[in-house]
């Protein structure tokens, strides 16, 4: 069920075909929408922008994109030159926004078919890049010079692999660190870590370890070209930025039923995704139970980490990754 928030073009939204669970009229303040839905589960939010406050402040758009989820918000955008502005686009898509549409029919269409940062790329306008050896612009190297002249989808070279936790507190975290430790310390790999929208790997005391947001997220994965792999401990972030994705699942019966209570539709979104059970013993028949209740393929199995040992620990599943050999 959808949410609809309108106001100068609420006609024209009147017309949208779609089951809507909570309709709001009127202009409002970020913070106050923010409030309103925060803890309301919905599927997508039609957010007419003119329903917003000076809508023409992206620093509105900043607010929203940290309280709410960006990936379920579609921006119905009025013919207004200044919210239409390749410029203003670009910071939009920066943030995380990449449904967004100018007809009735741009926005039927995203609410059944989600955007992802591939479908924008061609109207994001990255700084340009300076670099001392040549870069990769699609499959043909360019030289230095030509980089700043280059189209917006310059990008990274490196394997960039993301982990998104599903049941909460699955253990993204953890892993990303382990991974990266594993893979720099015995297999000579160049590694970048990034954690999106949290600041836990201050507690790691490696100064290597980056944290960033949302809106930075992209910047960041341009300057890591020369890394072998990044790995993106995503959290709220939109999948899509990377290359792969793994999803974690912590199979214990108060997380599953939890997360069932909340989403009952949850694994119907995992299937032909690579899908792990993490810090569990769970193993054997009971593996085989719980892709069969679910309908999800296991990738692979994560038992518990002494993230105190200096031993390796996670060949197994860096081998199925085709991260070491």
């Amino acid at each position: 069920m959808n949410v609809l928030i309108t106001n100068q073009q609420e006609s024209v939204l009147a017309n949208l075909e779609t089951e809507i669970i909570k309709t709001l009229r009127g202009e409002y303040g970020v913070d106050e929408i923010i409030s309103q839905f925060s803890n309301f589960f919905f599927g997508k939010m039609v957010l007419d922008v003119t329903s917003i406050k000076d809508y023409k402040d992206i620093v509105n758009y900043q607010k929203l994109s940290i309280g709410l989820p960006v990936d379920k918000i579609i921006l119905f955008l009025p013919n207004d030159p200044m919210v239409t502005d390749p410029s203003f686009i670009s910071k939009l898509i920066s943030m995380g926004f990449y449904n967004f549409g100018k007809t009735l029919e741009e926005v039927a269409y995203l609410v059944e078919h989600s955007n992802t940062y591939k479908d924008v790329a061609h109207l994001h306008q990255l700084e340009p890049v300076v670099a001392a050896a040549p870069v990769v612009v699609g499959s043909v190297p360019v030289p230095t010079q030509a980089v700043a002249s280059a189209p917006a989808q310059v990008v990274p070279a490196s394997r960039v692999i993301g982990f998104k936790n599903v049941t909460e507190n699955a253990g993204a975290t953890t892993l990303v660190y382990l991974m990266k430790r594993e893979l720099e310390t015995i297999h000579g790999k160049s590694v970048l870590a990034i954690e999106v929208n949290k600041r836990e790997f201050m507690y790691f005391n490696d100064s290597t370890l980056v944290s960033v947001t949302k809106q930075d997220l992209m910047s960041q994965l341009l300057k890591a070209r020369n890394y072998n792999i990044v790995l993106v401990d995503l959290n709220d972030c939109d999948p899509n930025v990377c290359d792969e994705v793994i999803y974690l699942v912590e199979p214990s019966i108060l997380k599953l039923n939890k997360l069932m209570k909340l989403n009952s539709k949850t694994f119907d979104k995992l299937k032909g995704q690579r899908v792990v059970l993490n810090k569990t013993l769970v193993a054997g028949g009971n593996i085989q139970t719980f892709e069969y209740e679910t309908g999800v393929k296991i990738f692979d199995v994560i038992r518990p980490l002494d993230d105190r040992s200096s031993k390796p620990m996670l060949t197994d599943f860096m081998n199925k990754l085709g991260l070491i050999r």
